[in-house]
């Protein structure tokens, strides 16, 4: 079981960054890969702000992916949202990147991303994360 995050999910479909172990990762956990209903929103409006296009339109890019049938989504419930809003340790506080933390913490999953400031914190012991740039 894996969860991706926004930017290692778009790389995956729309971009092909991964590193080379990461695909790996998600090829191995095909049918068990898990997205936050967040990362949805949070790719919403990158496209309403103009800093993100999609191939396509983001109703028929999402039936696209999910028609794949190897994916899951994690619905942001109370007991992840409560997770999200009292993190332990330091961490940012960009909602998107603790809704995902938290709602990997709930699976108990890994994160695969690239950003720096999850990697840094999951080293700090308080989620597990995989670095998708190798």
């Amino acid at each position: 079981m894996i969860l991706l995050d926004t930017q290692t999910l778009l790389w995956l479909t729309e971009d092909r960054r991964l590193g080379v172990q990461a695909r790996r990762r998600i090829d191995a956990n095909t049918g068990n890969i898990h997205l936050s209903a967040i990362s949805f929103w949070e790719i919403a409006m990158l496209i309403d702000k103009r800093r993100l296009a999609l191939a396509m339109p983001l109703q028929d890019w999402m039936r696209r992916l999910f028609d794949t049938g190897g994916f899951r989504t994690v619905v942001v419930d109370p007991a992840i949202a409560a997770d999200a809003g009292s993190l332990p340790g330091n961490i940012h506080g960009d909602p998107c990147d603790r809704i995902i933390i938290a709602s990997a913490r709930s699976l108990g999953c890994p994160i695969l991303t690239s950003d720096h400031a999850i990697l840094d914190y999951a080293a700090l012991g308080h989620v597990e994360a995989l670095d998708a740039t190798c």
